[in-house]
């Protein structure tokens, strides 16, 4: 996810550089499909980005309770950040396929390419989020075993 991340983010710069020549220097003409290029792929570093976020455990978690010392509640806390963050993945996943269906019969203007391309995002993200969460839970629950087993 990372090597995917850095590859957009480096073809992000090539529309991008070609967008601020075209308007400040004049050495290009002006492309019109660049600036949908850009988009599409900020669409995608977002989304990726996001996903990245919730796997380091960065993104979605801000700590409003101090962390409990005992084992069982920081472990009821961490579980339930991760459950609400992976039902938003689900609500995200279930209403982004519809999204997607619709970015089906839609077609961007300038470069005619189909919007699904973009749409499909919500779905994918939504869905990493999810089994991330649950992989996190899975953690969280065998990191409260080992701590409780380290107690007895």
């Amino acid at each position: 996810m990372r090597v995917l991340l850095a590859i957009l983010v480096g073809a992000l710069i090539i529309p991008v550089a070609m967008q601020v020549m075209a308007r400040y220097t004049g050495i290009i003409p002006v492309y019109l499909w660049t600036e949908e290029l850009a988009t599409f792929i900020f669409v995608w570093v977002v989304m990726i980005g996001s996903v990245v976020a919730v796997w380091d455990g960065a993104h979605f978690d801000v700590q409003v309770i101090p962390e409990s010392a005992n084992p069982l509640l920081s472990f009821f806390q961490k579980a339930l950040v991760l459950l609400l963050v992976g039902l938003f993945g689900v609500l995200f996943t279930w209403y982004g396929i519809e999204y997607a269906k619709f970015g089906l019969i839609q077609h961007s203007v300038m470069m005619n390419a189909n919007l699904v391309v973009t749409h499909i995002t919500i779905p994918i993200a939504g869905l990493l989020w999810a089994v991330f969460c649950l992989y996190r839970l899975y953690e969280a629950f065998a990191q409260y075993l080992s701590t409780k087993r380290a107690t007895l």
